[in-house]
């Protein structure tokens, strides 16, 4: 077990604290912001900040990974529990609470049971639909909010888009006004300056001047009290049918944390060469989960904003995660009172300018230039997940991945190798070239295992090569090429079976070359291999064959 705060050395000390207050500055304001995106109170987006940062800090593996609730996330809070309680309630925050928890569970038990290799599962396409989906229906509800517009928080994304539409005669000016500053102040601040806070000085600018002009009088909705005092660690109290309601959303939420945090985990360790074990990634988000059911927050993952945030500022430990904790302790305790006056339109364009870069439209764009099939999974996916909702969103991803790797899966590359495994010709390009290996003889490899979805696929094409090449009167024997078929299944293995027959009926000799070791058995039990000759070379197999063909 490696210690609490690896890579921290007294040289390093003074930036990682540096960089500790600039997390601070980062993380209060769009907690805050993302707390309200969750229908809950502030006071359970600062929450997350304290318990829940300094178990995580101290028991992930990677150095640089912010762990904390996200947009994505508290979206997913939103939309899954809306159905549930009224939001703001008290019976909405305890299942928020309580989902957290189920979330932590299902982290613990997928490190328990090592399943970080999960994180691969989700492709890119499939997370930039899900994501983006959240992200739009996200920024309707800011932009409604910068604008000064009431619409329902809790309502569908084509609800939420009428009201804010059909709600413009009635924006606020001095909300508008206030938003737009804020707007610029954060994107030129960045292009010019991109070190400093923007989003705490929007927040300071905007707080100042609503107190001093009384804005709220003019219609400008502000964040109002918030309670003063740390977090209390309790435990949602909630029935049986109520925690199974929230296990779908629960799930929901920890496999596109799985997904995105072990892959932004992993790609900063190899970009700082650092080890990360995914594993125990998954047991720390599992007990900041709960942790921050146990402590008044809500459902947290990964930040990958304030992670390149920490990266930029040079950070390379978890300290500043711990900095962050104090901070927000601090304020709780003696500062909440400066909270009050904060406008909701420039916590709206805080959010907004956060969440605009998670609508993918880049990604997209790159999809469409590179593969229009994993455009339109994409797309799918961030269809379902806006008009239809997170939950449905997340069971199509799951079910598109299948779609997707089942439609690569059953179109391997097979091919016709020369004897020295050069391929010269690909069967499922062309089938009927006619192209052999040698006089008489054809080595066939299948580059993938030998299951379900491409078993007949290859006994089809290797039929369909033979019968090109002039039928059994111009080939005698068949080489299959192994050193890819690491595995077969038992569909397979029935699809492989009936070539055999075929090839026995046609008088067409069967071996086969480049087994590997690890795979014989398995092979064997399941009837792949037989009585055939297993050549160590395919070149050896030419040479024997052809010179059984000659000779008979």
């Amino acid at each position: 077990m490696q210690p609490p705060l690896v890579g921290l050395t007294p040289r390093n000390l003074g930036r990682e604290l540096l960089a500790g207050v600039t997390l601070i500055a980062i993380a209060i304001p769009l907690n805050i912001g993302y707390a309200q995106i969750a229908g809950l109170p502030a006071t359970a987006g600062l929450y997350a900040l304290v318990v829940p940062t300094i178990v995580y800090a101290l028991v992930v593996s990677s150095r640089q990974l912010v762990a904390s609730p996200d947009a994505a996330a508290a979206a997913l809070v939103a939309s899954s529990l809306i159905g549930l309680a009224a939001a703001g309630s008290d019976d909405y925050l305890t299942m928020a609470m309580a989902q957290a928890i189920i979330c932590g569970v299902m982290f613990v038990l997928a490190a328990v049971f090592k399943l970080g290799f999960l994180a691969s599962f989700l492709s890119k396409p499939i997370l930039v639909g899900f994501v983006g989906g959240l992200a739009l229906d996200i920024l309707v509800s800011q932009v409604a909010k910068m604008l000064g517009v009431k619409i329902a928080s809790g309502g569908e994304f084509l609800e939420k888009l009428g009201g804010l539409v059909t709600g413009l005669p009635q924006l606020n000016v001095w909300s508008t006004l206030i938003s737009v500053c804020s707007v610029l102040i954060l994107v030129l601040g960045r292009r010019l300056l991109a070190a400093v806070p923007w989003a705490l000085v929007v927040l300071v600018l905007a707080t100042v001047v609503v107190a001093l002009t009384h804005a709220q009088d003019a219609g400008v909705a502000v964040l109002g009290e918030v309670p003063a005092g740390p977090p209390v660690l309790t435990w949602p109290m909630l029935d049986a049918g109520a925690w199974l309601a929230l296990i779908p959303s629960a799930l929901a939420l920890t496999m596109v944390t799985i997904a995105e945090g072990l892959l932004v985990s992993r790609s900063y360790g190899e970009k700082r060469h650092y080890p990360t074990r995914p594993n125990r990634d998954l047991l720390a988000f599992g007990l900041g989960n709960i942790a921050a059911g146990a402590s008044g927050s809500f459902a947290m993952g990964s930040s990958t904003s304030r992670t390149a945030a920490m990266d930029q500022a040079g950070s390379r430990t978890q300290l500043p995660s711990l900095v962050l904790a104090v901070g927000t302790l601090l304020l709780l305790l003696f500062g909440t009172a400066l909270l009050a006056d904060i406008p909701s339109p420039a916590i709206g364009a805080i959010v907004g300018v956060a969440v605009l870069p998670l609508l993918g439209i880049r990604e997209f764009a790159v999809l469409w230039r590179l593969d229009r099939f994993e455009f339109v999974i994409g797309a799918a996916c961030f269809l379902t997940t806006l008009f239809v909702g997170s939950i449905p969103g997340i069971v199509v991803a799951f079910v598109l991945a299948l779609v997707n790797l089942a439609k690569r899966a059953a179109s391997p590359a097979i091919d016709v190798l020369a004897d020295d495994g050069e391929p010269t010709d690909s069967l499922l390009d062309d089938a009927a070239s006619g192209a052999v290996t040698a006089p008489g003889v054809i080595v066939v490899r299948m580059a993938a295992p030998l299951f379900f979805a491409n078993g007949g696929t290859f006994a089809d094409a290797v039929k369909e090569a033979i019968g090109a090449a002039g039928g059994p009167d111009a080939v005698q024997h068949l080489v299959i090429d192994m050193e890819a078929v690491t595995d077969v299944d038992v569909t397979g293995a029935e699809s492989f079976e009936g070539l055999r027959d075929w090839l026995d009926d046609a008088g067409v000799g069967l071996a086969f070359s480049r087994l590997r070791a690890r795979a014989r058995p398995r092979l064997e039990r399941f009837g792949i291999l037989g009585d055939e000759t297993v050549f160590p070379t395919n070149r050896a197999a030419v040479t024997a064959l052809s010179s059984d063909r000659t000779g008979s």
